[in-house]
């Protein structure tokens, strides 16, 4: 009884006096223990369940109310109906007009994208504009119409495309009776017949009115005026100059003419300044590397672009300006300038000699390519097709001296017969201007580089690509040179860098060969050997001249020959350690 009394609700006040009297009161064996009642302490944290209950109440209600934008915390799972459904009530507090800036795109607000077809809309668009009727495109079928429905029913939902055959001819003879309709009553009209006859009122130009295209059968014209005859001769004059000049579209032409500068032409024996000297051989097969400068020749104006040796023998060297003109110079004897060709318009981008020397090719910026004779410097051909040679090349083999290739601007290599002065081939593979010209494999074949950064070999007088050499990391070769074994390419690549490329079947990048140093990036500088192949050499964009050796790729020496960049180096074929540069200092050196 004592223990249910206990459990018993009391009042605080009864609860004090109880624990009281227990503790002064005796204790008896029927008596049981003092219960001390402490106040109870959980350790979980404190929760704020006002939100759990809203949740639980609204439960019916939050099951189609759209998520809230502007709170960061949603306390329930929501569906995906309710994440996607559209925005309702007050205004978005970022919108004017309560869209979302997210949903905005328009200036109006949200525009769906409708697929039609462009002849369907501008069938509804000139229908409503002509009607007032069109399709309702909002519409899931084509048979509700926006509009004016009366008209659409007066016409029977016509269309301005799709209007039947006789409906059109109704129309015309409709037009066709009101024209009449307006001329009787033109006639039976009092009209002043003075009005009908002048050509200013309307009344003539309505007796008088004719279709666009009137007059426009009458017969053909037979015989040409005066002023017409006279045209189309002054025409036929300027077509045949033009196939005169090389069949060109807007070349430059000038006299071509050139000036000796040596004593005299022939020497006591009759033999000509041009002759080779007899006692010019070479005198040791091993090449050395210059290292001190021995002559200077200038006489350019403006820089040097290219430097050619005499072939075989190396005592005239052919120099070709940015000042328009080409220049020989003489190399063993007096170290003066021989003859000076001029003939170009426009700076001389390239020279070549033939096999024997006595005559040579040029390519200007004035679009031309001209055949010169070396030795009376007359202008034998000139070739043009309208486009700026880069690079000008005669076939090497002895029979064929007559065939000339040329690299032009316009992705061509252009073969040309100099006794003809046909053109005979064209080459057109190339995406970009042709920078060179080299011929392998005994010359059944040619290698030609192009600004569009690839390598493409062909065999000689088929325009089919053999061999198309393109790579991702590959730059634009604007120079390359022969291996004196023929076996090996030279390419200057626009990294700062020569590759080697093999003259063989496949025509493989040799990765172990590989000189690197100078700075050529944006420059032509030509890549040459040295006459027994041991030694690499090359320009740069600073003046300097490059010597690797060819087994170690090694650089072997660098010189400083050019204020500005040196463009062009040439080995002497006969005296093994003796080199020619150019560069745009207009200067062309000859170290020893």
């Amino acid at each position: 009884m004592d223990l249910l009394q206990s459990y018993s609700p009391k009042s605080d006040d009864e609860e004090e006096q109880n624990l009281t009297s227990n503790s002064s009161a005796p204790s008896s064996p029927d008596s049981s223990p003092p219960r001390i009642s402490l106040p109870s302490k959980s350790s979980a944290p404190n929760v704020d369940d006002t939100m759990l209950a809203l949740t639980v109440a609204n439960t019916n209600r939050t099951l189609h109310k759209p998520i809230d934008p502007t709170q960061h915390v949603v306390a329930f799972n929501p569906t995906y109906d309710q994440l996607w459904a559209p925005i309702y009530g007050p205004a978005h507090p970022y919108a004017k007009d309560g869209i979302a800036q997210g949903m905005r795109n328009h200036k109006l607000g949200f525009v769906e994208n409708t697929s039609i077809e462009p002849f369907i809309f501008d069938e509804q668009y000139n229908t409503f504009h002509k009607y007032g009727y069109a399709a309702d495109p909002s519409a899931s079928m084509g048979n509700n119409y926006v509009g004016d429905l009366e008209a659409l029913q007066k016409n029977n939902g016509v269309s301005v495309y799709n209007i039947p055959e006789h409906e059109q001819k109704k129309r015309k003879l409709e037009k066709k009776k009101e024209l009449e309709n307006e001329e009787l009553d033109n006639s039976s009209g009092d009209i002043d017949v003075s009005q009908r006859d002048n050509p200013a009122s309307e009344e003539w130009l309505q007796k008088n009115r004719k279709s666009p295209w009137a007059g426009k059968k009458e017969g053909l014209q037979t015989e040409l005026t005066e002023e017409q005859k006279k045209y189309a001769e002054e025409h036929a004059q300027k077509k045949a100059e033009k196939e005169r000049g090389g069949g060109g579209d807007k070349t430059e032409h000038m006299t071509d003419k050139s000036t000796f500068h040596g004593k005299e032409e022939q020497d006591y024996q009759g033999r000509s300044w041009i002759a080779p000297p007899k006692d010019a051989k070479a005198t040791n097969d091993h090449c050395y590397i210059p290292k001190r400068w021995v002559h200077t020749w200038s006489g350019h104006t403006k820089g040097v672009s290219a430097i050619r040796f005499f072939p075989k023998h190396g005592h005239l060297l052919l120099s070709a300006g940015m000042d328009n003109k080409v220049k020989i110079w003489d190399v063993f004897n007096s170290g003066k300038c021989m003859r000076t060709y001029m003939g170009h318009s426009k700076a001389v981008r390239d020279i070549s000699f033939s096999n024997d020397g006595t005559k040579f090719l040029s390519a200007g910026y004035d679009k031309n390519i001209k055949y010169w004779d070396t030795e009376t410097g007359k202008v034998i051909s000139t070739f043009s097709t309208g486009k700026i040679p880069y690079v000008v090349k005669l076939n090497p083999d002895d029979d064929k001296q007559n065939i000339l290739l040329a690299g032009m601007s316009d992705k061509k290599i252009v073969q040309w017969d100099m006794n003809t002065g046909q053109i005979t081939q064209e080459y057109d593979q190339h995406l970009g201007a042709v920078n060179t010209i080299t011929f392998v494999d005994n010359n059944r074949r040619f290698v030609t580089s192009s600004d569009d950064k690839s390598l493409r070999v062909w065999e000689f007088g088929i325009p089919v690509v053999i061999k198309y050499i393109s790579e991702p990391h590959m730059h634009s070769m604007p120079s390359i040179s022969l291996h004196p074994n023929s076996n090996w390419l030279a390419a200057q690549s626009l990294d700062n860098q020569i590759l080697i490329y093999s003259t063989r079947e496949r025509f493989q990048l040799n990765k172990k060969k590989r000189f690197a140093g100078h700075i050529a990036a944006g420059y032509a500088c030509q890549v040459n050997f040295s006459p027994d192949g041991r030694f690499v050499m090359s320009g740069d964009g600073e003046g300097k001249c490059w010597f690797w050796d060819w087994k170690s790729c090694k650089v072997f020496r660098t010189l400083k020959c050019h204020e500005g960049v040196c463009i062009g180096c040439e080995w002497h074929p006969l005296e093994q350690s003796k080199v020619a540069t150019c560069g745009w200092d207009g200067m062309i050196k000859y170290w020893d």
